[in-house]
């Protein structure tokens, strides 16, 4: 494990170039610049955009109303406490709370030096886009998450197929595999880390219209309800019939076709096919053979809703 992260050091690097800028430019209070900094770094390129928007449209009210206050009142604990309880609802109803905290920091020094007049003024604006610009500027660098996503992927797709083969096995030899309750737990979690790696993927591309990669995480978060809907089917099972084998056999293929597109049609096709045979054969003998026809009929309904899922996924 790294001791320092990536973000470590870009939040170091920014406050000493933020400070410096500052300080060569004469400003004072230039340490405010690093800190403006640091409370601007976002895991995102779209949050740290976001971000500073709604922290410079804050700082303006927050200077529009101090402004006024202490011109027309007095440079007084007071007054501050006066310009917190006008500033800090306004900017919550505008949906500028991010800004809060910095912008009333900056206030402070109004109060501090008593002072309002223009060049002070424009020095508390420059520490606040000082700041803000180095944190947009360190925020364009960001780790590609492409390949991490790639092996995601992956990782669904094989964890899938494998729950799949569990199910077709278990179906032909009336089993129950160990294995099914880790390989179910795994892709739940992979989805989870999955649907992550996603949202900041999508963040990190300003421009982006769609999200493939959080669809593709949704469309497999819907697998897996009905994996899970399957598994609570074949729980149900208690004999093995003529069907059974035919739909653990077709089980099996759907396993061996996850993430090829191609062969979707042809098994949905199939899968009609197999339902269609179903009503041509013997009616069953006892009721214990009508309930386990009725499962396999809905375990059959959750494949082909998965393959129909599958489907969505090659249009993406």
């Amino acid at each position: 494990m790294n001791f320092i992260g990536y973000r470590t050091l870009k939040t170091a690097f920014g406050v000493v170039i933020a400070m410096y800028i500052a300080i060569t430019l004469e400003l004072k209070d230039a340490t405010s610049a690093g800190i403006i900094t640091i409370l601007s770094l976002q895991n995102t390129r779209k949050q740290s955009i976001q971000l500073a928007i709604k922290m410079l449209s804050a700082f303006l009210l927050a200077l529009f109303i101090s402004i006024i206050l202490f011109r027309l009142l007095s440079y007084t604990p007071f007054i501050f406490g006066l310009f917190l309880l006008l500033f800090i609802p306004l900017a919550v109803r505008l949906k500028l709370q991010e800004g809060i905290v910095i912008s009333a920091v900056l206030i402070t020094h109004l109060l501090i030096e008593q002072n309002t007049q223009i060049l002070f003024l424009l020095n508390q604006l420059y520490l606040m886009i000082i700041g803000l610009t180095i944190a947009l500027i360190l925020n364009l660098f960001m780790p590609n998450l492409e390949s991490k996503f790639k092996e995601k992927q992956l990782f669904i797709e094989n964890l899938i197929s494998s729950i799949l083969l569990n199910m077709s096995a278990s179906l032909r030899d009336q089993t129950c595999s160990i294995e099914e309750n880790n390989l179910f737990n795994q892709l739940k979690q992979t989805l989870t880390e999955g649907s992550t790696i996603a949202h900041i993927n999508y963040n990190n591309r300003i421009f982006a219209t769609n999200n493939n990669h959080r669809q593709y995480m949704d469309i497999r978060q819907q697998q897996l309800t009905c994996l899970l809907s399957m598994k609570k089917h074949f729980d149900r099972l208690s004999i093995t019939y003529k069907q059974t084998i035919i739909i653990a056999e077709f089980t099996s293929k759907v396993a061996h076709s996850i993430s090829d597109y191609t062969m979707t049609n042809n098994q949905l096709s199939e899968l009609r096919t197999l339902r269609e045979s179903f009503t041509t054969m013997s009616l069953p003998k006892d009721r214990a053979e009508f309930e386990n026809r009725s499962i396999l009929y809905q375990f059959l309904n959750d494949i082909e809703e998965l393959l129909l899922l599958e489907n969505i996924l090659k249009n993406l």
